[in-house]
């Protein structure tokens, strides 16, 4: 009976440290797939997102990253709508990515743009940067729709942190344009965009090679309409551009 005891209460113990393995955010997930994960944030909240790893990830060499906003409709539902689009469509069917990935979702009663989602974005960042080997002057922002809209409040906000900024058919506030010139930036829009206006865009390139920028680049796509990023994302040239930036050259 002492035996049944004890081998009962051994069994418990290790359920429990199974269980709290189970649950714990910070486990990392196999290099060269994509996975959910979840972080708490400092607003008593939380943050779920996609993390995806390269097949030759390893603690020890620091690789590039990007991060990823989704549009308003992979807001209402199950966190792989996130995978529908852009990058993490890639790494869920089964393309093998150069670079960790990182691909947010955002409740369907807030936005990219609003203050909350851009705190958690931000400590969202802070996490992957402590937590895996980034290299910190290689991490890009890209988003489409109101993750373009996302990516513009948060590239003006945090413009340190990013080595560039691919928004795509979203808008910002043509304001932050001092605040942009100097960080490499390609926009991508369509002409016949219902949703959000292609003028939305031009009133950022605008103003930004207006206040003296020379680094932004603007992809008009003719007689394309709101989903302009299945486009954008499949334009080869865009992830050797990317591939070839560094934040360092952002602070000259």
């Amino acid at each position: 009976m002492m035996r049944f005891c004890l081998l009962l209460s051994a069994l418990c113990v290790l359920g429990s440290f199974t269980a709290v393995a189970a649950g714990d955010e910070s486990q990392a997930p196999r290099p060269g797939t994509q996975v959910e994960q979840s972080l708490a944030t400092t607003d008593g909240g939380s943050i779920g997102y996609l993390l995806y790893l390269p097949e030759n990830y390893t603690p020890r060499t620091k690789l590039p990253m990007i991060l990823f906003l989704h549009g308003r409709g992979e807001s209402y539902g199950e966190l792989s709508l996130v995978a529908k689009w852009g990058p993490p469509r890639f790494a869920a069917r089964g393309d093998k990515l150069p670079y960790i990935l990182v691909s947010p979702q955002c409740p369907g009663d807030d936005a990219w743009n609003k203050p909350t989602q851009q705190q958690r974005l931000i400590e969202l960042l802070d996490h992957i940067t402590s937590t895996y080997a980034v290299d910190e002057d290689h991490v890009c922002l890209t988003g489409l729709s109101m993750g373009g809209y996302g990516s513009w409040r948060l590239a003006a906000d945090h413009a340190g942190r990013f080595c560039a900024v691919v928004p795509i058919c979203g808008g910002g506030d043509p304001g932050d344009a001092e605040k942009l010139k100097s960080l490499p930036i390609w926009v991508f829009h369509g002409t016949e965009d219902k949703a959000v206006p292609l003028q939305r865009s031009e009133e950022m390139v605008n103003a930004i090679r207006e206040s003296g920028g020379r680094r932004v680049r603007f992809t008009i796509m003719e007689h394309i309409g709101h989903n302009s990023w299945s486009a954008a994302y499949a334009t080869p040239e865009l992830f050797s551009w990317i591939a070839n930036q560094r934040r360092r050259s952002v602070r000259q």
